[in-house]
């Protein structure tokens, strides 16, 4: 499972997704599935969770906090080490 799924199962555990939205895979985006299914403060509500969310896992960015040392390999280990841990936990690793 890809992080996007990830952090998008996440979002809707949350967040449930009102009747009538489904993600749709081939847009990239949720869709509505009939017509008047929800009203449109429901939808307005939705999507503002749901940029919200975004907003808050794209704000998500970190620096590796070790150093880059070059020819120390346990330096480059730990930070390795350390990148991959910061992902993992959906962090957005800079620097």
């Amino acid at each position: 499972m890809k992080n996007d799924d990830k952090n998008r199962a996440e979002f809707e555990r949350r967040f449930p997704v009102p009747v009538g939205i489904k993600w749709d895979p081939s847009v990239g985006d949720y869709v509505v599935t009939c017509e008047g299914c929800w009203m449109a403060a429901e939808e307005v509500v939705f999507q503002a969770r749901r940029e919200g969310w975004l907003a808050c896992r794209e704000a998500m960015r970190v620096t590796n906090p070790f150093p880059v040392q070059m020819g120390d390999p346990d330096a480059a280990w730990a930070r390795q080490v350390a990148e991959k841990s910061l992902r993992a936990q959906g962090f957005k690793v800079v620097g």
